[in-house]
């Protein structure tokens, strides 16, 4: 039988909540998840990425199955980062009706008096980071002995990021009879591992559509060394018109570079990191939801958990450290429907990387010339000439009347309107102000720059417009909205801001990597006295 509607799956409480935030059909990963749920006791593997409804696939018969008589935590939800947190709770708390189960989000970087104070109340479901999870089950504010589900989500980050150590230690304060719930947007080897050693009898759940999705996802490369990089880049957000992505670097310091360098050049951008305060990083990401910004830059870690609809690209300016990593970088273009291209940098050396990725996908990857500067201005020249047009048939430019006149009264329209042209918008469509990229050669240390790789006064004719231009998706770089500068981040040693266990470097004893970006977590006991994760899962 083929399930339409979400009435099908076995729902009731939740159905009402369902049909006030429009949800039609449930996706594949919903479809599969939540009558297994609702209808088995066994544990669940569920291989699903972002984007993919799998967040209402576990709340939702979550919730049909809380008990409202209960006054304890019903379910915990582990999850890597802060973001997540916060849009776990807030999907936890859409589905429910009248404030009859409370979710409530705990993490790093927000006051645990709060925190405390919160988790006083009629809490069901709580949804946190695994360092503030500790936190609070060593000061006793939390109590998950009686839970009846235990979520793992995105749970092959959180091994990445360093936190299998913290996941054994809350595992172990919880009850031995709980369901546990293991999300996962990729499945590598350790995955299995340590399902077969640490969860009961399971079962595993793939969502095809994940498969399907890389169907609506271009993926390209571009061989250029690392010193030609930015101009690259620059060169492909001049010419895509429609630029609203993520641009991933492999480190705080290598984001904090380049989106220095893209604001300086007037792009809209704005930056996360593990060293971006929580309330900078809220500031910034409803910016760039708002396409007050077109441009987000973020390490691998920090960008876990944000979930921004209709990005049109995934540009990765570092390669992905793993192939894991790949999948849910590219993974964030090219949904609902939507063709969404995803861009790698790869200097000669790393083309090796190609024919794994493209195993990976199932898709081959197509080589992506650089824009060249004729095609860029033949870009812009057409931007420019369809926001003109606009005007006149908007009829705005009546306050300039007068001053046309004056113009005209010595010269040719045609003079006029090239001499202003030339005044505005001289440098937007020179194509020596573009920097020489020698794509005959993509060798490290080989390519050639004549400048300094910042292309400046490229304002793509906003006409001072300081937002977001829906009707072209195109931003007025020179006329960006800068940021205030006490929302800037700083990193002097005595203004950096304090970090809970959330934020720590430590080194994942089952990795051996420290987790990218940054890592989490303070090392703790082993799970139990008889079970541990080996160096080897």
């Amino acid at each position: 039988m083929t399930i339409k509607n979400f009435s099908e799956l076995g729902l009731s409480r939740t159905l009402e909540k369902i049909k006030e935030k429009g949800f039609k059909a449930p996706s594949a990963i919903q479809k599969k998840t939540i009558p297994h749920l609702l209808r088995e006791n066994g544990d669940l593997i569920a291989k699903a990425k972002t984007g993919t409804g799998k967040t209402a696939a576990f709340a939702l018969p979550i919730i049909e199955q809380l008990d409202e008589s209960l006054h304890h935590i019903q379910a915990l939800v582990l999850v890597p980062t802060r973001e997540l947190a916060i849009q776990v709770a807030t999907e936890f708390s859409s589905f429910v009706d009248g404030g009859k189960f409370k979710a409530v989000a705990i993490y790093g970087g927000q006051s645990i008096s709060e925190q405390i104070r919160a988790l006083k109340g009629k809490v069901s479901v709580v949804i946190g980071t695994p360092g503030r999870i500790i936190d609070h089950l060593e000061r006793k504010t939390l109590d998950i002995s009686k839970i009846s589900f235990a979520v793992l989500d995105e749970a092959d980050e959180m091994l990445n990021m360093g936190f299998v150590e913290d996941m054994e230690t809350i595992l172990a304060k919880s009850n031995h009879d709980k369901k546990t719930l293991l999300f996962s947007a990729t499945m590598p080897d350790h995955i299995l591992k340590i399902a077969k050693r640490y969860m009961r009898e399971y079962s595993v759940i793939e969502d095809e559509s994940s498969k399907e999705a890389h169907a609506l996802i271009e993926h390209l490369y571009c061989e250029v060394s690392s010193k030609n990089r930015f101009d690259a880049l620059c060169r492909i957000l001049d010419k895509e018109s429609d630029f609203y992505g993520l641009i991933f670097c492999k480190t705080k310091v290598n984001v904090d570079e380049l989106s220095s360098k893209l604001s300086q050049a007037g792009y809209h951008v704005e930056a996360i990191h593990g060293d971006v305060s929580q309330a900078q990083r809220e500031k910034f990401l409803l910016r760039f939801r708002q396409k007050k910004s077109n441009i987000l830059v973020a390490t691998d870690v920090a960008a876990r958990g944000i979930d921004v609809k209709n990005l049109t690209h995934v540009i990765n300016y570092s390669p992905s450290q793993d192939f894991e990593t790949y999948v849910h970088r590219s993974g964030r273009t090219g949904r609902a429907g939507e063709l969404g291209k995803s861009i790698s940098f790869l200097s000669h050396g790393e083309l090796r990387l190609l024919p794994k990725l493209e195993r990976l996908v199932g898709k081959k990857f197509v080589r992506m010339e650089i824009p060249t500067p004729e095609e860029i201005i033949l870009s812009k020249s057409g931007r420019l000439t369809d926001k003109i047009k606009k005007t006149i048939e908007a009829n705005s430019y009546s306050k300039f009347n007068k001053m046309a006149s004056s113009l005209l009264e010595s010269d040719s329209a045609e003079t006029v309107v090239a001499a202003l042209l030339q005044t505005f918008c001289g440098n937007e469509l020179d194509k020596t102000k573009y920097a020489v990229i020698d794509e005959s050669s993509s060798f490290e240390g080989r390519g050639r720059s004549s400048g300094s790789g910042e292309f400046r006064g490229r304002r793509d004719f906003d006409g001072g417009k300081k937002k977001y231009d829906s009707s072209s998706r195109r931003f007025g770089r020179d006329d960006r909205p800068r940021a205030a500068k006490d929302d800037r981040p700083k990193y002097n040693r005595e203004d950096r801001p304090k970090f809970d266990r959330d934020d720590r470097p430590r080194k994942d004893s089952s990795t051996g990597s420290s987790g990218g970006g940054r890592s989490f977590g303070k090392s703790k006991p082993s799970f139990g006295k008889k079970k541990s994760f080996k160096k080897d899962v």
